[in-house]
């Protein structure tokens, strides 16, 4: 029993991670009907920011894995800036070049991180209390998965809260209802536009932030590699939906863990390729999904 425990909370982990790059691509597909596969370099990007900051200390402590977690989600959120202001925003109403433009940032960012830093995986430095473990119902989980599993519970519900009670988050709603007749009440949705694109970005940097505390290093690759589990769990949840996209992350992930324990170590990833088959062709809207839904 506390075996099987184990690798429920470790896929809550993995699917915590899933989630953090998915719920961003879903609200900026939500709202600007964009979907940025870019997202994947972001968080390597943010990743690396990360284990700069940690790499200059022997031994981190909690305040300086606080530190390298702010940086990172800055870094997430300043790329994804760029990325809106000169290459979505000059294409806005063309998909499928905005589609390309994305394609084609993320190709260049993975290889100008590779010629810097190289391909090679970069272990990153975690504080003592990461890696040891707290015992529940007698299994040793260890304190990373709780950490990524309890700040992944926080962004939902900041997520929750934003879209549902604050300014900006009816803004974003309406948005993704009749953008022209939002813009015909004067406000500003190009702002709107920019400011959910960024916020996707900062969920990214906090995922490559929080990357090293699952798989314990870094690489250029990385983000790739984790983009596409997050877009079949867009697909699987619902293209727009957030509730789709945690729904999705958790099962997912658990599947992966249970699957690759019990049945054969990398049968995970083909377990995840039939559960996407299978979505598409008895529910193709995905499980939450519905035309112009948000949350």
């Amino acid at each position: 029993m506390s075996t099987f425990l184990l690798i429920i909370i470790s896929g809550l982990g993995l699917g915590s991670l899933y989630f953090l790059l998915a719920a961003g691509l879903s609200v900026i597909f939500g709202l600007m009907r964009v979907l940025s596969f870019a997202h994947g370099a972001f968080l390597s990007a943010s990743g690396f920011a990360s284990w700069m900051v940690l790499r200059s200390f022997e031994t981190p402590s909690t305040p300086q894995l606080l530190l390298a977690l702010v940086v990172s989600v800055l870094t997430g959120g300043a790329v994804a800036y760029l990325a809106e202001v000169l290459l979505v925003r000059p294409l806005k109403g063309k998909e499928l070049e905005q589609l390309l433009v994305t394609v084609g940032l993320g190709m260049v960012l993975v290889a100008l991180m590779a010629g810097i830093w190289g391909p090679d995986e970069h272990l990153i430095p975690r504080p003592a209390w990461l890696t040891d473990t707290t015992s529940i119902a007698g299994a040793p989980i260890s304190n990373s998965r709780l950490l990524l599993i309890g700040l992944a519970g926080v962004v939902v519900v900041g997520i929750h809260l934003i879209l549902s009670r604050t300014r900006y988050g009816l803004i974003i709603r309406a948005g993704v209802e009749n953008s022209a007749m939002v813009s015909a009440l004067g406000i500003n949705v190009k702002r709107a536009f920019t400011l959910v694109f960024v916020a996707g970005g900062m969920l990214a940097g906090l995922g490559g932030g929080l990357a090293g505390t699952y798989y314990g290093g870094i690489s250029p690759f990385l983000g790739d590699g984790m983009l596409i589990f997050s877009f079949i769990v867009l697909i699987i949840g619902g293209l727009g939906s957030i509730n789709g996209a945690l729904i999705a992350s958790v099962v997912l992930g658990v599947s992966q863990s249970v699957a690759n324990y019990y049945v054969l170590n990398g049968i995970g990833d083909v377990l995840v390729v039939v559960l996407l088959v299978a979505t598409l062709l008895v529910r193709p809207q995905g499980l939450l999904g519905q035309k112009e839904r948000l949350i």
